[in-house]
């Protein structure tokens, strides 16, 4: 009877332990969520420089690189705790419009163009002055189609804020999001 009792409460110690190192465990594992997409620590990191991007391809429609710089200043002021200096920025992002172009994209019974693609073109230098290893320069690129029978003109404004939105989402997302 005796044997049976100390069993017993060897067997309740044991589980007393094992809950008790479960909860450390668990305790230990943290699991962030920032719903603004954003990772940064804003404890080392605390501003942002970010460079009007110019207009350096051959074809040029004016207005997308104010579309273009308004856009891509937005999404940080947005998404981010960043403060956004004019120099010596905790990150810093610099780049040009490289290329806008259209091309056929499928051609119609008739031997015409059926749809015209429209292609933007960034070429983006990023730097992380608290952490050199993420630094880059990549191109960002983002198309859209639409009727050849339209005249470009027409439909740019509309097309051209699409594609920046799709580029700057991606600068985004390679810069802070660390996706």
């Amino acid at each position: 009877m005796v044997w049976i009792k100390n069993m017993m409460n060897k067997n309740r110690f044991l589980y007393g332990l094992c809950l008790v190192a479960f909860t450390m465990v668990l305790a230990a594992c943290s699991i962030t969520y920032k719903f603004n997409g954003a990772s940064i620590d804003y404890t080392k990191t605390k501003t942002i420089q970010i460079a009007q991007f110019p207009i350096r391809s051959a074809y040029v429609w004016g207005p997308m690189q104010a579309i273009f710089n308004n856009q891509l200043t937005d999404i940080f002021a947005r998404q981010t705790k960043l403060k956004q200096v004019n120099r010596n920025g905790d990150l810093q992002i610099s780049g040009e419009i490289v290329e806008y172009n259209q091309f056929n994209k499928s051609v119609a019974a008739d031997g015409y163009s059926a749809q015209t693609q429209l292609k933007m073109t960034v070429n983006v230098r990023f730097v992380n002055n608290q952490n050199h290893d993420e630094d880059f320069e990549q191109r960002f690129s983002a198309t859209t189609q639409y009727d050849s029978s339209l005249q470009l003109n027409a439909v740019q404004e509309e097309l051209v804020t699409q594609m920046v939105k799709d580029i700057v989402d991606q600068i985004f997302n390679a810069t802070v999001a660390n996706w």
